[in-house]
């Protein structure tokens, strides 16, 4: 097994724990964080699947398809709870919504369900860094630390997990499908290597950030 294989296996581990710790103190949640541990339940459930997948030499470009649309659905969710009283949450629910009808046309007309949805990827990424950038913002403000004081230290550590991913992932999205049908098989091998490191500090964030939940 080469390193690289191993990395990209060994990546799945924060995801697992994240995804156990979450449902072991969910009912000790404030409501923003149990949105955000639904969100990690979907991804930990399509991230098993998409590597059982990948094991079993299957083609697991279907889930990314469904995972990408299902993952803005959640974080718009959590970041409109968040920014609520900063923002209009119509904005991010639109938004939201226009992603979805745009991912779906990406899939059937542009990046079949069996190719590397680039593109759906990449304004993701694109979109998921704005929210962050707006949430860094909210978590500054005194109104924000003043009305909701114990949730600003978990919520800093889950923005800026997403942050690091997806600002490091961005480039990558774009030419991501270049990268899985031009490049060889080791050059692609070694990019999914970076791609798990990413993930595995992204997950290790959102574990700190469970992790340092306001207790009562």
């Amino acid at each position: 097994m080469t390193v690289a294989r191993l990395i990209i296996i060994l990546s799945h581990i924060p995801i697992l724990a994240t995804a156990i710790y979450a449902a072991v103190c969910f009912k000790q949640l404030t409501r923003p964080l149990r949105i955000f541990a639904y969100f990690v339940f979907m991804s930990a459930l399509v991230q098993f699947i998409s590597l059982f997948l990948w094991f079993g030499k299957e083609n697991n470009m279907p889930l990314l398809h469904l995972y990408v649309p299902l993952t803005v659905l959640f974080l718009a969710w959590f970041y409109a709870t968040i920014l609520q009283r900063f923002i209009e949450v119509k904005i991010i629910w639109w938004t939201a919504l226009i992603f979805l009808l745009f991912s779906i046309i990406n899939s059937i007309f542009f990046e079949p369900l069996l190719t590397f949805n680039s593109n759906a990827l990449t304004i993701e990424s694109i979109l998921i860094i704005i929210l962050t950038l707006f949430t860094f913002i909210a978590l500054l403000n005194d109104i924000f630390r003043q009305s909701d004081p114990g949730n600003t230290t978990s919520l800093n550590w889950i923005n800026s997990g997403f942050f690091i991913y997806h600002s490091c992932t961005l480039v990558l999205f774009f030419f991501g499908d270049k990268i899985t049908t031009v490049l060889s098989t080791m050059f692609n091998m070694y990019t999914w290597m970076l791609h798990s490191f990413l993930s595995i500090i992204m997950y290790t964030c959102f574990f700190i950030s469970l992790w340092k939940r306001p207790t009562t």
